[in-house]
This record gives structure tokens, sequence and C-alpha cells, in this order.
């Protein structure tokens, strides 16, 4: 039996261990990286240029930036989602998916933090806003409540892998890069059962802590719209509508990496179907979730028919938004909800399709909630030129956009490529006891 159970411990390690990146994964990294350097000269443009470049006016100051961030912002909460809920609800199944749920959490954090000094026009007076913020403004909150998130989520994905880097320690060939890096990160930890208790409590500490930071984070960001008197923001719902939104998209990233760690990792017997049924049950919990604030962020409005909310809900329903707003709607809600009802649509290849729809969607709701509200002000836009009117992203706004995606991606895949996606030491010990509760 003993034999039997070093097999097992033997085959799970090797299967867990990071790879080296195939022919697919160099010419993919090397994409992202070609994105990344096109996005870094059309930030060097704007620096030299001034935001002249982009095409923000005094009307959209916010443009494809805001986006953006709003979007990072709302997919960084499946750290919490994943990581806090299901580990405090003890909900065990959720293992192979807690640490691809907090890299995306950690990468998007990232990025949102760097496109807000990207919306900039004077990054170098961003520290403005330590030596004079108001903490009677959002945004002094927002950046107090992104910097928490952001370390709470870096020690909620380095804690849990401590046990993981003693393995790596081990499989490494001593004197790499690698093996120095695991053992300055890891080398400290001798897996004694003291420090698993104090590792288990910190963990379970910071889950408490994450899940009010993370709502904070995202109420925060809604109240910077909706503290802007503007058509279309002018709305207490914001908090529940950004929180329920977020949510959404972090559970439609999470499946879409599981299924792609799933089939280029062969992972087939730690990520399944199972795993697959019921994150798409959660994620049409969740879609309907947000369908719901949906209807009432546009019904209440329709209902009062102000001139001003009448003209914005004219552009998004019917005018030249439509085509977006609606695509936001079914592709982003309605049509993962179609697909997930079935079980036969909760199988991995269904389940991708409907993450991607959901990440996809999402971006286009973020852009949706912050470009046509700002084209629709409530005093009338009078004697302006004609390009005041509009708004479409200039190149190096579309640079830069695409650029810090690319990014997010790249911090994944280099993730992925240095350490195990799915906990090697976590899985060892459910499967040992699943196996000793079926001799029982």
């Amino acid at each position: 039996m003993e034999n039997s159970n070093v097999k097992a411990v033997e085959q799970i390690t090797k299967d867990l261990l990071p790879q080296k990146f195939g022919k697919r994964g160099k010419i993919w990294t090397a994409v992202l990286v070609v994105i990344c350097l096109v996005g870094a000269y059309a930030y060097f443009r704007q620096l030299k240029y001034g935001l002249e470049v982009t095409n923000m006016r005094d009307y959209v100051s916010w443009g494809i930036y805001i986006s953006n961030f709003v979007f990072f912002v709302a997919i960084s909460l499946v750290g919490s989602l994943i990581t806090a809920v299901f580990r405090l609800s003890d909900v065990k199944w959720s293992t192979p998916l807690t640490r691809i749920a907090e890299i995306i959490a950690v990468s998007a954090i990232v990025f949102a933090s760097i496109i807000i000094i990207v919306d900039m026009g004077r990054p170098e007076r961003f520290y403005n806003l330590f030596l004079h913020g108001r903490i009677q403004s959002p945004i002094i909150w927002d950046v107090i409540v992104i910097t928490t998130y952001f370390f709470i989520s870096i020690l909620l994905l380095y804690i849990p892998l401590l046990p993981d880097l003693k393995i790596l320690i081990k499989n490494e060939k001593p004197g790499t890069w690698l093996s120095k890096l695991y053992r300055f990160q890891g080398s400290f930890w001798a897996g004694t059962k003291e420090q698993f208790r104090i590792g288990d409590k910190a963990i379970n500490i910071l889950c408490i802590l994450i899940i009010p930071v993370a709502f904070s984070i995202h109420t925060v960001t809604s109240w910077l719209f909706a503290t802007t008197y503007r058509p279309g923001w002018d709305s207490t719902n914001f908090g529940a509508y950004f929180i329920s939104g977020a949510f959404l998209v972090g559970a439609g990233g999470v499946v879409t990496a599981m299924y792609i760690f799933r089939k280029y990792y062969h992972l087939e017997k730690y990520i399944t179907e199972k795993h697959f049924d019921r994150m798409g049950k959660i994620v049409v919990l969740l879609a309907l979730l947000y369908l719901y604030f949906n209807v009432n962020e546009y019904l209440v409005p329709a209902f009062k028919m102000k001139k001003s909310e009448e003209m914005h809900l004219e552009e998004l329903f019917t005018g030249s938004f439509s085509g977006m707003f609606w695509f936001a709607i079914l592709v982003g809600m309605i049509i993962p909800i179609l697909i997930l009802l079935f079980r036969k649509g909760r199988k991995p290849f269904p389940v991708f399709i409907a993450g991607v729809m959901i990440v996809i969607g999402a971006w286009f709701k973020r852009y949706l909630i912050v470009t046509p509200t700002l084209l629709h002000p409530f005093l009338p836009m009078q004697d302006v030129p004609v390009n005041f009117r509009h708004y479409f992203p200039s190149w190096e706004e579309w640079a830069i956009a695409m650029g810090s995606l690319a990014g997010a991606l790249l911090i994944i895949t280099f993730f992925v490529r240095i350490y195990p996606i799915v906990p090697i030491e976590e899985t060892i010990i459910e499967q040992t006891e699943s196996h000793e509760k079926a001799d029982q």
C-alpha cells in the first residue's frame, strides 16, 4: 500500500511540475511581447506629444483607458471569489482552480494600476496624489483599496505556494536560475506541522480580509462614476451593479483559463468535467444576477424618461451604440446562460466558449459604461468642434490598451512556466485522504 502511495505522489508531482515552452508556447510568448512593445512605443509617443495623440477631448476625457481599468478591476475579483469564498466555505473541489484565480487577480490588478498612470497626461505628477490627496475623494480611496487588494492577493498567491516551492527545489537542477529563485523564495520552508498550521491560519485570515476589500474596490470604483453627475451614472445601483458584473467576468476568465491549461498541459485528471459542470452552474447564477442588475440599471431611467437620460438610452438601445450594446448583452450574458443551463452545455468546450463570450462581452460592456455617458452631458453640447461630439480611440490608444491586455496575459504565461498552476502539495494531500477514505 505504501509503495502504491509513493508512486501516486510521484505521478502527481510529475504531472503538475511546470513545463518548458514548446513551439506553440514560444510563438504565443513572442506575439504577446510584440504587442507589448507596440503598446510601449505608443505610450512613448503619448509621453512625447501629450494626450493630443489620443482622441479624448473635453467631453470624452475618459476613454478606452478607463474602460480597460474598470475591466481589469472587475476580472481581478475572481481571486476573492474562488480563493476566499470557496476556501472559507470548505469547498474542496475548488483546489485545482485557486492558483489560476489568484494569478489572474494579481496580473489584472497590476495592469489596472498601470493603465491609470497611462491615463494621466503628466504621470510624473502621480506623487501629488499622496502629498495632496483628499480623504473625502473617491479617487484616494480607490488608490488605498487597490493597493491593499494587491498586497493581500500577492500573499494569497505566495503562502499556498510555499509547500510547492520545496518540491520545486528538490526537482530542479542545482545552480540554475530557477533553482536560485526557488531557494530565495522558499528555502526556509521545512514542511513541519507548525509551519502548515501557521500557513493555514494566515491563509484563513487573508481570505476573511480580502472579501470586504474586494467589495470595497468595486464599490469605490463605482462611486467614481456615480458621484460624477452624468446621465447613466446618476445611480444608487452602481455598487451592486459593478460587483455582480465583476463576479461574472472573473468566473468567465477562470473557466477560459481552466480549459486552456487543461488542454495544453494535459491536466484532465486534475481539472475534470466535474469542475466545468460546477463552475458552469456558478456562471449561470452570476450571469442571471448581473442581468437582473442590468434590468434595474436601464428600466428605472426608462420609466422616468428625463430628457438627458432619454437621449442616453436611445443611443444605447437604438442609436449609434446599439450594435455594441446588444452584442454585450447577448454575448456577455444571455447566450452563455442558454449554453450553460443544460448539462451538455457544461462540458469543457461549451463552458470554454461561454467563458470567452463573457470576457469579450464584459470588455465591451465597460466601454459602454464609460463612453456613451460622456457624449451625453446634462448641458447640451453647443458651439463645439464636430470631433468633440464623437469618440473613437486613436491607434495609440488601441495599441496601449491591447498592450496592457497582452501584458496581463504575459504575467500569467511566465508564471505558468515557472510555477505549477495546480497546487501540487494540496492535490497530494487531498488524493491521499480520498484514498484512505475509500480503503476504510
